[in-house]
């Protein structure tokens, strides 16, 4: 690898590990970041990420959130009807060339904030997004923020934006 970074946003804990796992069978150096890890845990992880010794990383919404002055953020959490803080750092991570969001987020804001994690400090970076029939009710919104950025709206999306054709008749 080139020394850049590859993070990779996915839904559930479940789905960072079996992924993890799979990517390192494969022989990929990577390692999983999300709220079940304890906070040792997860400094391991970011530092490991962030150092370059493991350039990917599976993340839930956990990685996503930052500060923009890269000091550390409480965010809140409901598991289990309980609120919980989990202390996280991403945002001086140097060099994320790529995001992927093998799972759609379940808001605009999301994947705003997730897509924000690469490209920093004028960096280019590059975000993938997985986006299925299951997602097609941001598609529109999806659009005009890609729109407004200058990105190249893939046909697909363009068609699921306009949603279905009226009957012929």
């Amino acid at each position: 690898m080139d020394g850049s970074r590859i993070l990779i946003f996915m839904d559930t804990k479940k789905g960072c590990d079996q992924i993890t796992r799979q990517l390192r069978t494969d022989g990929w150096p990577a390692l999983s970041i999300h709220g079940d890890k304890s906070q040792a845990e997860r400094d391991w992880v970011l530092s490991e990420f962030k150092s370059g010794k493991s350039p990917i990383m599976t993340a839930t919404d956990v990685a996503a959130r930052g500060d923009i002055l890269g000091i550390y953020q409480l965010s809140i959490y409901l598991f289990s009807c309980v609120f919980f803080f989990v202390k996280f750092l991403i945002t001086d991570v140097k060099d994320v060339k790529y995001v992927i969001n093998y799972d759609f987020p379940g808001s605009l804001e999301d994947y705003v904030h997730r897509i924000g994690r690469t490209g920093r400090a004028g960096a280019k970076g590059t975000a993938y997004t997985f986006f299925t029939a299951a997602n097609a009710r941001f598609a529109k919104d999806l659009i005009k923020i890609l729109e407004e950025a200058g990105q190249k709206v893939n046909p697909e999306l363009a068609k699921m934006g306009r949603g279905p054709l009226p009957p012929a008749g």
